[in-house]
């Protein structure tokens, strides 16, 4: 289904899955707040029955039922009629990012960055897998502690958002971005940004497998902490900045996905630490684990370059089927007593 009458200078979103649909209808509320009477939402859905009914009902009725979605929001099914926008936010998984942005038609734009992980097979993160896919464009990453049905609901909620093109991009992004419960903080660390996205992922699922096995809060505050070492030497090791891991892309985005089942990657994660395979949580879900995929990939990156992440490896060989979690959790706790703050390789 086309959406008719977008506007050049309007915003859109690609992708229309639970958090796709939340991130328009908070650009909506920052259109409304600002005055911006003519601005327009154009949210990409890939399927046109999808489409058709979000303008139907105002509902997203298979990822984001419970919000009701402003009249601003238009939704499309068809890449064409993103083409004349000038800023658009990317929120497909990232597996799918570089296939669905190649079919974008080209121009120069802001793309801003909003899938977490990292691409199996060629290890690269979303601003490499998107330069290739959409040159010219202009990037940047939205990144965060952020739940879906949150954000749509209009809480207060707090993201990092990283300007590959500094103070400039900031300045024409920002404002289209922000409303008075959505606050976006500028950083220019594209790289630290998307690693804390995609390494949370991981220690999400860790922090799920310990809920499953019941091993209590002070495992899991325990693990968070030495997930975030791993985040961190990671982090350094591909030229990303501390304080960025430290702040709300990095730090804050893993306390909120370790702690809760309105994250997939923790739900995942339960789902094993309860003895359940990995395909077995993962079958019949309309929602993506980013996670599942980065995992693997992460292992082997790490692995190559000399970074000890021990719990991302350890995840890893839980989602292959290699290692029961009880098992996993064990070999944790059978590695040798070292120093708490050691953060080189």
């Amino acid at each position: 289904m086309s959406a008719k009458g977008a506007q050049a200078g309007s915003i859109g979103v690609i992708g229309a899955g639970a958090w796709g649909t939340a991130l328009a209808q908070a650009l909506a509320n920052a259109a409304r707040e600002r005055g911006d009477e003519g601005a327009q939402v154009l949210l990409w859905a890939r399927e046109p029955g999808l489409a058709a009914r979000i303008n139907e009902t105002r509902r997203n009725d298979i990822y984001l039922p419970q919000a009701e979605l402003s009249p601003r929001v238009r939704a499309t099914s068809e890449m064409a009629d993103m083409a004349g926008l000038e800023v658009l936010l990317a929120v497909v998984p990232a597996q799918f990012l570089g296939n669905v942005l190649a079919d974008l038609p080209a121009g120069q734009r802001d793309i801003v960055l909003c899938a977490k992980g990292i691409e199996a097979g060629s290890g690269r993160l979303m601003a490499e897998v998107a330069a290739a896919a959409a040159p010219g464009a202009r990037l940047a990453v939205l990144s965060g502690p952020t739940f879906a049905h949150e954000v749509a609901g209009g809480l207060p909620t707090a993201v990092t958002l990283a300007c590959s093109g500094g103070q400039e991009q900031w300045d024409r992004l920002a404002p289209m971005i922000a409303s008075h419960a959505f606050r976006p903080y500028y950083s220019d660390d594209v790289i630290g940004a998307e690693i804390g996205g995609a390494v949370k992922n991981v220690l999400a699922i860790a922090c799920g497998v310990v809920e499953g096995l019941g091993l209590g809060q002070n495992a899991r505050a325990a693990l968070i902490a030495r997930g975030y070492a791993e985040m961190l030497r990671f982090g350094l090791a591909r030229g990303a900045r501390a304080e960025t891991l430290s702040g709300l892309c990095g730090l804050g985005d893993l306390v909120l996905t370790c702690s809760s089942t309105s994250s997939r990657n923790f739900s995942l994660g339960l789902a094993l630490g309860q003895g359940r395979s990995a395909t077995e949580a993962l079958s019949g879900k309309a929602t993506v684990a980013e996670g599942a995929a980065t995992a693997p990939v992460l292992a082997e990156i790490a692995a190559r370059d000399g970074v000890d992440m021990p719990i991302v490896a350890a995840v890893t060989r839980v989602l292959a089927g290699e290692l029961p979690a009880a098992a996993a959790v064990e070999t944790i706790l059978s590695r040798p007593l070292r120093a708490e703050q050691e953060y080189a390789p």
